[in-house]
């Protein structure tokens, strides 16, 4: 028999570090159907038995106002898991118990796991978790996620409570001022053939539309139900919903003064506090945040990066590429099949994975800063700049992922609550530089700013920010007009990042980045070559320009003139390689290196050493190449993005309009920088 067990908490409750522990990372990542918020699922490794761990969005209640607390609450209600696990932020009780009672509630076998117990007790608190456990009625397990402490305690007590079924419906609101109004409308949802319980009491008794619609309930119900929180407002002078969450916070309230003892005393700042004045103090903060960046930066890119990544590169650039073509040659392989493996695929997808150690630095720091806290203090600092253009500061939270990969940011927008700041965001993205892009910086600025590399890519970044920024001031005046949305946002405490942490959230970008070289950029540059090789009657040319990509790359080309990367340096020559890169940029970033390194290694430039940093080197100016740079970073992203974005957007009017503001963005802007550019003699050789 299989069970499933839920993980239910809200964020930054310790829910992923939970269940990466019990799974091993082993997951499937998927959306829930009807919506793109992203579920995972996994096995228990350390059972003989077939448990799956279901890994729900961190919400803060089961109230419907986000599409994490709609996917959450219709999870938990129709599909009935035999356990759910509540991680609860033991640092933070009070807090996370809310969303604890409205699970008691669900008639769902449950067990408590109180995380960061080490955070407490180094704070002096404690929590008395057998006590607690009786008043609640359901197992509570003190646990350390980060540590692994506690956890196969916490799965022996949620196997034998899925065993025993040991099923609640926990009314906390009794003795209340809406007891008798919770009785009421469960003796009518009862009598009239309606499920009955204290889940959907309460939900009625807010005005909950969802669970109206869910039930299908008749007018004249409907009809009574309202009669009922017509005369309990009135007989309270409160509002249901109010009442409701306060009588929710004053039980919380009992709960912690007779189970939790402060070992601070009130008014102390905690070791968080104090660093949190600093970090995001109004004037610092900010200055703080980009002197960090550059200190990422500085590692990812700087002496260090460099140190790792070029004997990588010459590795999958030129040792194995000429090792495979002197065993194609001694095997005897034909031309057509020894231009296929070695200036196809090794040229294509050499160039990228030769990269692979920049990646692996960059997204370490950025696992360090997010398993720290520092990252929630980004968003905290930036909403006071955000809202002068129109965005709260949790619309940083997705454009931070952004730097990551675009899907997933694009997807995050859901947790914003207004649709124009989803709409607004989802348009910016592109700005953010993801990941896939970090090869092309990577290639151009070894090969025109060797000795400025962190400084060049820094900019690169930056300008990303600032066109974001003046692209919000832009569209709120014209597009998007509106204000911005209230942001609240709970700072976790800072952390110690754990080895198993860190390690886990790199290899799976790693692993993400390798895949994606391995199939997509694989199979791209075998089509690639083939493009480059023949013209449209399917014969071989001896020169490219006169090939698919030849004819489709001298079209697309002198768009480009004026950006200065249309013409190749020095001559009136169109920059056919060029055009083709940018197109197949749209279907993966990296693939403009691997268009690049196939296009211009069999441009007659293999006695160039086969460098695809040389072979640039005799196209552009530095001034070009900076320019092309810009256009790489702002135009439209991959075409996995831009699925996302119509999803999302649920447009195609609005997801055309987003892909063409970011194109003319991307040309405009990479224009001004060219012609500013020679207009004062800079980097023209």
């Amino acid at each position: 028999m299989a069970y499933r067990f839920t993980l239910a908490g809200n964020p930054n409750s310790g829910k992923t570090t939970l269940f990466n522990y019990l799974t091993g990372s082993n997951a499937h990542v998927g959306n829930w159907p009807g919506v793109t918020v992203e579920r995972k699922e996994g096995r228990y490794k350390k059972s003989k038995e077939q448990i799956n761990i279901i890994d729900l969005p961190g919400i803060y209640s089961l109230s419907p106002y986000t599409a994490e607390e709609v996917v959450a609450r219709d999870y938990l209600s129709q599909e009935k898991p035999d356990v759910v696990i509540n991680i609860v932020d033991a640092t933070n009780i009070e807090r996370n118990l809310y969303l604890t009672t409205q699970l008691l509630e669900l008639g769902i076998p449950t067990v408590i796991a109180l995380n960061m117990m080490d955070e407490v007790k180094g704070r002096g608190d404690e929590i008395d978790a057998a006590s607690l456990e009786k008043q609640l009625g359901v197992p509570v397990v003190p646990i350390t996620a980060t540590k692994g402490h506690g956890i196969d305690q916490l799965m022996e007590r949620a196997i034998e409570v899925s065993k025993n079924h040991e099923i609640i419906d926990k009314n906390i609101f009794e003795n209340t001022k809406i007891s008798d109004a919770i009785k009421e409308i469960s003796q009518l949802l009862k009598t009239n053939g309606y499920a009955s319980s204290v889940y959907y009491a309460v939900r009625l008794l807010e005005n909950d539309e969802k669970i109206n619609e869910k039930l299908n309930l008749s007018k004249s119900l409907q009809s009574s139900i309202h009669e009922i929180i017509t005369k309990k407002e009135k007989e309270t002078e409160e509002e249901m919903e109010t009442l409701i969450a306060d009588l929710r916070y004053r039980y919380i309230g009992e709960v912690t003064v007779k189970h939790v003892k402060k070992g601070r005393k009130e008014g102390e700042l905690s070791f968080s506090d104090k660093v949190d004045k600093i970090v995001t103090n109004r004037i610092l903060g900010i200055p703080i945040f980009f002197f960090v960046m550059y200190l990422v930066f500085q590692i990812s890119l700087g002496p260090i990066s460099a140190f790792i990544t070029d004997p990588f590169v010459t590795l999958t650039s030129e040792i194995i590429p000429e090792a495979v073509q002197n065993l194609l040659i001694n095997a005897g392989a034909s031309d057509v099949i020894i231009g296929l493996v070695i200036d196809g695929v090794f040229a294509g997808i050499g160039s990228v994975l030769g990269f692979l150690p920049l990646v692996v630095l960059l997204f370490l720091c950025l696992s360090i800063l997010e398993d720290i806290g520092y990252m929630a203090r980004i968003a905290f600092v930036m909403d006071r700049v955000f809202r002068r253009f129109g965005l709260s500061g949790k619309a940083f939270v997705p454009l931070l992922m952004g730097y990551g990969c675009a899907v997933p940011a694009i997807m995050a927008t859901r947790t914003l609550e207004d649709e124009r700041s989803r709409r607004l965001v989802i348009t910016l993205m592109p700005f953010m530089s993801c990941g896939a892009r970090i090869p092309v910086y990577a290639v151009f600025v070894g090969a025109f700013f060797a000795s400025n590399r962190v400084l060049t890519t820094f900019s690169i970044y930056a300008l990303g920010v600032v066109i974001a920024m003046l692209s919000c001031i832009l569209l709120n005046k014209t597009v998007f007009k509106g204000e911005a949305a209230p942001f609240i946002m709970e700072l976790p405490s800072y952390r110690l990042p754990t080895l198993r942490g860190i390690s886990l959230h790199t290899w799976e970008k790693a692993r993400g980045y390798v895949i994606k070289v391995g199939t997509i950029l694989l199979a791209m540059s075998v089509v690639i070559w083939f493009c480059q090789a023949f013209n449209f009657s399917l014969q071989l040319v001896e020169e490219p320009s006169e090939s698919i990509f030849g004819i489709i790359g001298n079209v697309i080309a002198p768009i480009f003139t004026l950006n200065g990367f249309g013409l190749v340096k020095g001559t009136t020559q169109v920059h056919w390689q060029i055009g083709a890169a940018l197109l197949t940029g749209l279907i993966a970033k990296e693939a403009v290196v691997s268009t690049l390194g196939i296009l211009y290694i069999n441009e007659g430039l293999e006695e160039l050493t086969g460098a695809l940093g040389i072979a640039l080197g005799a196209h552009f100016t530095p001034l070009a190449a900076y320019s092309f740079m810009v256009f790489v970073l702002l135009y439209a992203p991959c075409f996995a993005a831009i699925a996302t974005a119509k999803k999302e957007l649920g447009s195609w009017k609005w997801t055309l309009f987003t892909i063409a503001y970011q194109c003319g963005a991307a040309w405009v802007i990479s224009f001004i920088v060219y012609q500013v550019g020679h207009l004062l003699g800079i980097g023209l050789v």
